[in-house]
């Protein structure tokens, strides 16, 4: 009992110190009392509750006119309610009920002694003092300066804590448990790095840091991150670094893992495939072709193609109009939700001045009508995309700007920057390529029905002389070489080895399907133009756009 009052705050014992005193006067003896077996007794004097022997011991410890050593059983089976108790009233005796007396006859209750002395068996096993609520200990008498702090242990797997399990059994197993790792992902934040989310999130050292850049082709991948974009990992049970999975686009990008023997890294590229899928769009004119076009949801890089593709017969400023209703049919790879490689497979364009419909032909990859009829021409009247300020056009009877005299002058000059890309008109082989004093660096193509092309002050030639071109191909950049007054492009073309002026002469006609090949584009051109007949069977709307599969059904998007 000493130790248990020892180990109290000191407030507990100044008021516990009357009751100490009193027990240690009085002795353990003196306080409890137990009379024989018999049950007379025992209906006489049941075993009082805590508050009664409490209230008992602390009037005898209080002085009165009355013998304060002396009590009566009246006194130990007298209730008092605990709302009346005194604070220091309060004790609880913890008594074993089969406890004996030693040889002592047992009096009747009259007759008892005010001095009881019974000799207890030691199945008294404790007695225990309870404090008034009102001083318990609590976390919250702390001071403000000891609140707060961290946790260092992992009790994840503890079973200690779970009073159902066994902490041999729980260890057992979980020694018996293979771990496994598992791929995570992890979305870049604003403010994120690649040093400092593999310190932080991978485990990496500076050393792994600088190895994984130095082994990866393409260091953008990993130094030039968007917020939002994610990448996966894989972590070993000590969580160091296994795997990093990191992608360029939907399609590529790289797989950097840990060898096991070496600790060092390296990569291999990754290239997903997707699942090929047909979407419809239709839409209405409604002020710019373009703007109408992406309304509908086109990609940027769709509504390039299709306004190409629709401009080779249609003029959009001439022809187009408000109102004017259009669908097109385009073909993606789906990865992961997002469209690659799209590319448009038919359109149709219904005007109030024009109608046409077009379908690509996937023999030769270029577009026709229904017909068979080749979009594109024979022979391309301009050698470049956009256009450009004519600056000196074909003259034979140009008087020289310096001398005066008559310089003919047989090309056309293309006022344009140095580096615009040069485009073949039609396909042909390449006979030249030479660097001139005068005229500079120039090419030389042939093509197939006799026509000869000629290009001058180029700054840079991409073919080779021999090497075959199609119509549309990149073949130089223009530039300022030879003896020029500025950039510019100078076109030539020759008809039967004499040059004539590029921007009247008359071009071949556009060449058309015929035979097999038209019977076979028909075939497939069939399919093409019956999901288009089917898309316009209800008025097209601006923005509104379907969904067409391979499996022709249709849903909304």
């Amino acid at each position: 009992m000493l130790r248990i009052f020892h180990s109290l705050p000191r407030t507990h014992k100044v008021l516990l110190l009357p009751v100490a005193t009193m027990v240690t006067v009085l002795g353990t003896q003196k306080i409890i009392g137990v009379f024989g077996d018999s049950e007379d007794a025992q209906k006489q004097i049941p075993l009082a509750t805590t508050t009664t022997i409490s209230q008992s011991i602390v009037n005898s410890a209080t002085p009165k006119e009355t013998d304060s050593t002396a009590f009566s059983l009246g006194d130990l089976s007298k209730e008092i309610p605990l709302a009346q108790l005194e604070p220091l009233g309060v004790m609880h005796l913890d008594l074993v009920p089969e406890a004996h007396a030693d040889d002592v006859p047992q009096p009747s209750a009259q007759a008892i002694s005010p001095i009881i002395k019974p000799a207890v068996k030691p199945s008294v096993r404790k007695l225990a003092v309870q404090l008034p609520v009102g001083d318990a200990y609590s976390a919250t008498d702390e001071d403000d300066d000891s609140i707060g702090g961290t946790s260092y242990e992992d009790w994840s797997f503890d079973n200690s804590l779970d009073p159902s399990g066994s902490t041999e059994l729980g260890d057992e197993i979980a020694a018996r448990e293979t771990y496994v790792p598992e791929w995570q992902s992890y979305t870049i934040q604003n403010g994120d790095s690649f040093a400092l989310t593999a310190e932080r999130t991978l485990g990496l050292a500076y050393s792994d840091v600088m190895q994984i850049l130095n082994t990866v082709p393409d260091k953008k991948v990993l130094t030039r991150w968007r917020v939002g974009h994610s990448f996966d990992y894989k972590l070993d049970e000590h969580g160091q670094l296994l795997a990093l999975r990191v992608m360029k686009d939907p399609r590529e990008g790289y797989l950097i893992q840990r060898d096991d023997e070496t600790a060092d890294f390296a990569y291999s590229p990754i290239e997903k495939t997707g699942e090929a899928a047909q979407r419809m769009f239709t839409g209405t004119v409604n002020g710019s072709f373009a703007l109408s076009a992406q309304s509908t949801g086109l990609s940027s890089a769709e509504v390039s193609e299709l306004t190409s593709v629709l401009s080779k017969k249609l003029d959009f400023r001439r022809n187009a109009r408000a109102g004017d209703q259009f669908r097109v049919l385009v073909e993606s790879d789906m990865i992961d939700g997002h469209s690659m490689d799209s590319k448009v497979l038919a359109a149709e364009y219904e005007g109030q001045r024009m109608n046409l419909t077009v379908v690509r032909n996937s023999a030769d990859d270029h577009f026709y009508t229904p017909d068979g009829n080749s979009l594109d021409p024979a022979f391309d009247r301009y050698p470049f995309q956009g256009h450009y300020r004519i600056s000196s056009p074909f003259n034979l009877r140009r008087h020289h700007p310096v001398t005066g005299r008559i310089s003919p002058h047989k090309g056309t000059d293309f006022a344009m920057r140095s580096g615009t890309p040069i485009d073949a008109p039609a396909d042909g082989i390449v006979e030249r390529v030479v660097n001139h004093p005068i005229a500079g660096r120039y090419i030389v193509i042939r093509h197939n029905n006799g026509y000869v092309t000629r290009y001058l002050h180029l700054s840079k030639a991409l073919v080779k002389p021999g090497e075959h071109v199609k119509m549309g191909e990149e073949i130089a950049l223009s530039g300022s070489t030879g003896r020029v007054t500025g950039p510019h492009l100078h076109y030539e073309v020759l008809v039967n080895n004499h040059q004539v002026d590029a921007m009247r002469v008359k071009l071949p006609e556009s060449q058309s399907l015929r035979g097999d090949a038209l019977a076979a584009f028909k075939r497939e051109s069939e399919n093409l133009l019956a999901k288009l007949d089917q898309s316009g069977d209800n008025e097209p709307a601006i923005a509104q756009v379907s969904v067409k599969k391979n499996d022709d059904s249709d849903d909304n998007i």
